[in-house]
């Protein structure tokens, strides 16, 4: 008697609609052929960095000695060394997921470099940094991270007019998802008078679930009442599918459809920052719970791994649940949690987070580069 194989857990996850992107980068992950394992056998297909990953990635183990001592024999600049040894990573990434690329028209197989998170507030800045990352790459299925900041939305809607894909990164609020469409809209409103194709231009915005749970739950703990904690573990949940929403009404109006009509492809939602940090939530919690088609969840290998293992996939799980998501804002409210207010406090958690991963970062690199001049 022939029996098909079950699908795993991941593999559903892609039937459903959701791309499954690792959110970890390394030359180990490169070189020992793990990456290329996950693109096999757990669906994953396409990666996400960030400065806090790569600070990890480069001060842990001896991977990147050989470059290190090169740059040092060439005379680099820390901030030169730093450059080349994440441009190269994310280059050999864009490689390896060149094939699926190919076979999903540029939609997946793509890895994200961000721009030196010291230029968030710094609009021109970020216009060069990503131009200058994007020509240092020099591959297709690049996507460059801007982070969402008000100086940034200006950024983001220049780099795409350039023809360069962009992640939007660091969203929490849904007012300013909004603002970060509209961004991506005229980014490729202007690419078009500038002559690109529209069809070749590829963007996802980057939403953050984990940590606004992290923070409305610690002021549910301080509320203390049976009502207060009721509402834990559901502020992210609910306001990502609420993003969803948003979503839905924005790639649905007659300012799209010309677009569309053009060749565009819409900006996918991201789910970002996937990780549960509570123990006591499911570990697949904000996979999970926010499945619906044309969504990218970015995840850490833990959760990963822990979806593939266990993970209960039943189809769309955002749609069905806008009524629920703003009950949970609604109540939030009425207990006098300011949404605005810890919206506002994680983007400048977020972005203090990546600048002081960057200086570590930058501090360790000069180190190893002395070292390695000392050696010569």
């Amino acid at each position: 008697m022939n029996t098909t194989p079950t699908a795993t857990p991941t593999q559903m996850l892609s039937d459903a609609g959701v791309s499954i992107w690792l959110d970890d980068l390394s030359r180990g992950r490169l070189a020992t052929g793990t990456l290329r394992k996950l693109i096999e056998e757990k669906n994953v297909v396409g990666v996400t960095t960030n400065p806090s990953i790569f600070h990890a990635a480069i001060t842990t183990g001896h991977d990147y000695d050989a470059i290190v001592a090169a740059q040092a024999a060439a005379g680099a600049t820390v901030e030169d060394t730093v450059f080349e040894i994440t441009t190269t990573d994310v280059a050999d990434a864009c490689d390896l997921f060149a094939p699926v690329a190919a076979a999903t028209r540029g939609v997946d197989g793509r890895v994200s470099i961000e721009v030196d998170p010291r230029l968030a507030w710094d609009t021109a800045g970020t216009i060069a940094e990503a131009k200058h990352l994007y020509k240092k790459v020099n591959k297709d299925n690049v996507l460059i991270k801007i982070p969402a900041t008000l100086e940034g939305l200006e950024a983001i809607t220049a780099t795409l007019a350039e023809g360069i894909s962009v992640n939007v990164t660091l969203i929490f609020s849904l007012e300013r998802y909004r603002a970060v469409i509209n961004a991506f809209q005229s980014g490729l409103e202007q690419a078009k008078d500038n002559g690109h194709d529209l069809s070749k231009i590829h963007s996802v915005a980057s939403f953050f679930v984990s940590r606004v749970d992290s923070e409305i739950d610690k002021r549910l703990d301080a509320i203390g009442t049976d009502e207060a904690r009721a509402l834990k573990g559901k502020a992210g949940v609910a306001n990502a599918r609420l993003a969803y929403q948003v979503y839905e009404e924005l790639f649905s109006t007659e300012r799209w459809d010309l677009l569309a009509d053009a060749g565009a492809l819409p900006q996918r939602p991201l789910w970002a920052s996937t990780g549960v940090k509570d123990p006591a939530y499911p570990d697949t919690l904000y996979v999970t719970e926010l499945v619906a088609p044309g969504v990218v969840n970015t995840m850490p290998e833990k959760t990963l791994d822990a979806t593939f293992d266990h993970g209960t996939v039943t189809g769309n799980t955002i749609s069905r649940g806008y009524d629920d998501a703003n009950a949970t804002l609604n109540a939030l409210d009425g207990l006098g949690v300011s949404y605005n207010e810890v919206v506002a406090l994680l983007e400048s958690e977020g972005l203090d987070k990546f600048v002081a991963s960057w200086k570590e970062l930058l501090a360790d690199v000069e180190g190893a580069l002395a070292a390695a001049r000392k050696d010569a």
